[in-house]
């Protein structure tokens, strides 16, 4: 799209932010739809909608990045990433101590985890800056 005086109305760089900001948008907008519907139809039609969108973001990003739009990602040392990790499955803790004080620790809200505890996909190294 140009401007009336032949000059581009917005660079590309800018426009394709724009475009992927909106897509990312998008698929949450979706996945709010998918969440909050109560019929299996239109339930259906937003799932498929969120993942249509997630694949053109992906798609959009790949190009942008082969494209040298994005920087690489920094490393994040392990310790970090520990960190992170032990601060969830101590929140993860609480809400299940939390669960089972308003509920007696039976009912019909007491269920197992579906979810299995994280396993590191890394081999720990010990010299103090271990990045992954």
């Amino acid at each position: 799209m140009h401007a009336q005086n032949g000059t581009p109305f917005m660079a590309d760089e800018d426009l394709l932010y724009t475009i992927l900001a909106d897509l990312k948008r998008t698929v949450r907008e979706y996945t709010t739809a998918a969440t909050e519907s109560n019929c299996p139809a239109v339930r259906r039609v937003f799932n498929d909608l969120t993942m249509d969108t997630l694949r053109i973001q992906g798609e959009l990003y790949m190009q942008m990045s082969q494209m040298n739009m994005y920087a690489p990602p920094g490393k994040a040392l392990r310790q970090d990433v520990d960190k992170q990790i032990q601060s969830a499955q101590q929140t993860q803790q609480k809400l299940q101590q939390f669960v089972r004080e308003k509920t007696g620790g039976a009912g019909a809200y007491n269920q197992n985890s579906n979810v299995s505890q994280h396993q590191p996909n890394v081999q720990q190294q010990h010299n103090g800056s271990y990045y992954m």
